[in-house]
């Protein structure tokens, strides 16, 4: 797909909570922040973003001020200085490996943007992409060329796609998302529902990256800890985050 300079994404209020382990099953269910899910014993949550300053964020594979995004009305905006997918991408200073990471986000028409985790930086990778998985954010139906499932916003970007309790709101409105991943067992949400689940590194994962998009990347998926990045690869791109709890914090980073 190719990447535009002239479309714009908007993430507000991100949450990431960090848990402790837990052999029990798949992933519990968890609320939306319009009722908050009680915090239980050993989870940390921090606010990844209060509104003022991008303190705790820096470019991928740099240090220094940020670059490509500044902050607008208490948003996170990415200024477009990026022409592809390798530029205008920005990290958490710091890494996680269990979580629970929540955020609003809405596009312009044609927007396209994603948030990654488990990300690793390391002068060997060009992008994020090389190493975190991605929750796609993008214009379903406005985007200027044809969007396939796998691509859509709410999926694992290129292996898992959303389930039929998917609702998209339109353009110009605010989506509300969520993140959980327990020792391998994730879990995507949209407008509080649940859409993706999956289990990395799995049989089932390591068919699909095998087969798809990261087979020719070997080290897409592997990291276990990491930081969570914003990738932007539109002109315009504003974010807002409200916390996030760990369950385990450790060293890998997100990514937008």
């Amino acid at each position: 797909m190719k990447f535009l300079k002239n479309t714009c994404i908007i993430l507000s209020i991100i949450t990431l909570a960090s848990c402790s382990d837990s052999d029990e099953g798949p992933v519990a269910e968890v609320k939306m922040k319009s009722d908050p899910i009680a915090n239980p014993i050993g989870v940390n949550e921090a606010n990844l973003f209060a509104g003022k300053t991008l303190a705790g964020w820096h470019d991928f594979n740099k240090t220094g001020k940020v670059e490509n995004w500044a902050i607008e009305d208490s948003a996170m905006v990415c200024l477009g200085a990026a022409r592809d997918a390798a530029g205008g991408d920005m990290v958490s200073d710091i890494e996680y490996e269990n979580f629970d990471l929540s955020w609003q986000w809405k596009v312009t028409k044609g927007g396209n943007s994603g948030v990654m985790y488990h990300v690793v930086e390391s002068p060997k990778y060009i992008a994020p992409y090389e190493t975190g998985s991605e929750y796609q954010m993008i214009d379903d139906i406005g985007f200027p060329e044809k969007v396939e499932d796998w691509q859509k916003s709410g999926v694992d970007y290129a292996m898992n796609v959303p389930n039929s309790s998917k609702k998209l709101l339109p353009v110009g409105e605010w989506n509300s998302s969520r993140i959980v991943f327990n020792k391998g067992k994730v879990e995507h949400w949209l407008n509080g529902e649940a859409v993706v689940y999956f289990e990395a590194w799995s049989d089932e994962w390591n068919k699909k990256k095998a087969k798809g998009k990261w087979k020719d990347y070997p080290d897409y998926g592997k990291a276990k800890k990491g930081r969570t990045a914003f990738r932007i690869i539109v002109i315009k791109c504003i974010l807002k985050i409200s916390g996030l709890k760990n369950c385990h914090s450790t060293n890998r980073k997100w990514y937008v």
